[in-house]
């Protein structure tokens, strides 16, 4: 059975003490419920910071993921990080083809593909985010646009591969820009994207494999969004900053 998931973006935010606070506050309130069995709770801090929410984390109250990786192995790629540092510093997730890495890097589905096969090289698991932007969703060529993404950057894995992987669905188009996707829109994503799941890996596979909304989700709306049978949990930015709104999310389920 598939895995309910909330992984908190922090992306560039926080200063040191801020992110120690953070994560404190958090703590404190993860010891306070009783998640389900199937929920999984990841934090994906800036990479200065990973060592320590990994010091956090060894209580096992949610795991630690990066926000991005290099996609070579090692070499003279000044600023990079690579698969291989993650895995020393036992990291279980990573973020790759971001809608702002997409956007601000140039990054292509390509690089994603490369960046994935580095991860599971090195034994951790890709957030691989797919999404379009407002032009292609007024243009009515969204589905064609995750489908390029999820085939480029997914579909040379193995069936055994891609169940490793879970995949983030970002609308950009309702990010930031007064417009709201509803829990149908999210749902009937979500439900294409296992739908070229299946087809390309069976039922079986693409029922294994989680699927993330990642659109201005908070409290208000968690509940609503992960009722639908294609959503299984939130990729969050804003709202994984403060420790009351992250975990409104994290007990949705």
């Amino acid at each position: 059975m598939r895995k309910h998931i909330v992984a908190g973006n922090w992306k560039m935010n926080m200063t040191f003490s801020e992110a120690d606070e953070l994560l404190d506050e958090l703590m404190s309130e993860l010891e306070k419920v009783t998640l389900p069995r199937d929920t999984q709770v990841i934090v994906c801090p800036p990479f200065p910071y990973i060592e320590m929410a990994s010091d956090y984390a060894n209580d096992s109250y949610f795991t630690v993921g990066a926000q991005d990786v290099s996609e070579h192995e090692k070499g003279a790629y000044t600023g990079e990080v690579s698969a291989a540092m993650l895995e020393s510093c036992e990291i279980d997730y990573c973020i790759v083809g971001h809608s702002e890495r997409r956007a601000y890097h140039g990054e292509t589905d390509a690089q994603v593909a490369a960046k994935v096969d580095q991860l599971l090289a090195h034994n951790l698991k890709p957030i691989v985010c797919v999404g379009e932007v407002l032009e292609e969703r007024e243009s009515g060529r969204q589905q064609e646009v995750v489908k390029r993404q999820v085939e480029g950057g997914l579909f040379h894995l193995d069936a055994n591969q891609i169940q490793q992987v879970v995949i983030a669905y970002e609308p950009v188009w309702a990010i930031g820009t007064g417009k709201t996707a509803t829990p149908d829109q999210a749902q009937e994503m979500h439900a294409f994207i296992r739908s070229l799941l299946k087809e390309k890996y069976g039922a079986a596979v693409a029922d294994e494999i989680s699927i993330l909304y990642g659109g201005s989700c908070k409290p208000s709306n968690a509940k609503e969004l992960f009722s639908n049978p294609d959503v299984d949990g939130g990729l969050i930015g804003g709202a994984s900053l403060k420790a009351g709104d992250f975990m409104g999310i994290v007990t949705s389920f």
